[in-house]
């Protein structure tokens, strides 16, 4: 599994610890990924996600998650955030 979100597509960085002597070696920062059951009221059931926190922020100031992939442009979704789109306009008609 991927450490990437799925909303923001925030994924791994790379830097460096710098000691006082000014080495450095290298690090990794990882993103705020949280496993999250977000209710889907077109789909009437819950989808479970891998979002980073500031994903979950987004939706929940979009109004929900239907809301947010239904307002959301397809070229800033990832694949499975399109695929669950996709699923909600098939429901929704």
């Amino acid at each position: 599994m991927s450490r990437r979100c799925i909303i923001t597509n925030k994924g791994v960085q790379v830097g460096h610890n710098v000691s006082h002597a000014n080495n450095k070696t290298k690090r990794r920062f990882l993103p705020n990924l949280q496993k999250v059951s977000l209710p889907s009221e077109i789909l009437g059931k819950e989808v479970a996600l891998r979002l980073s926190v500031h994903g979950l922020r987004t939706i929940e100031h979009n109004g929900g998650l239907d809301a947010y992939l239904l307002g959301a442009k397809n070229s800033k979704l990832t694949e499975e955030a399109k695929s669950l789109k996709k699923q909600l306009l098939k429901v929704k008609g």
